[in-house]
């Protein structure tokens, strides 16, 4: 829970860095972005997040059947796999999305 939190702080402090930096200029255009690039890395990050806990449960669980049924190691090792790659597969496309909106 602890480099959750951390891992969550990290990335406001660098969404609040990088925001100035992508700034354009007039204020409306400043706020605009602002907002934008706000949203964009709320999304990002949960997207992200999301993700590596998923694979995280995926790879736990396996290695934790394969502990406890050895002679399964290959059924286990293919479903795995192929969850993760769905998994990897829905979050470059809701990355995708979160970048064009």
């Amino acid at each position: 829970m602890r480099k959750i939190l951390c891992l969550m702080a990290l990335t406001a402090l660098t969404v609040l860095i990088a925001d100035p930096a992508l700034a354009q200029s007039g204020e409306d255009m400043i706020a605009a972005s602002a907002a934008s690039n706000w949203g964009k890395g709320l999304g990002l990050g949960l997207i992200i997040l999301g993700a590596g806990l998923g694979i995280g449960r995926i790879g736990g669980s396996a290695v934790e059947a394969i502990a406890r049924q050895p002679e399964a190691k290959g059924d286990i090792q293919t479903n795995m796999i192929l969850s993760a790659a769905l998994i990897e597969g829905a979050t470059v496309i809701a990355l995708v999305f979160v970048l064009i909106s």
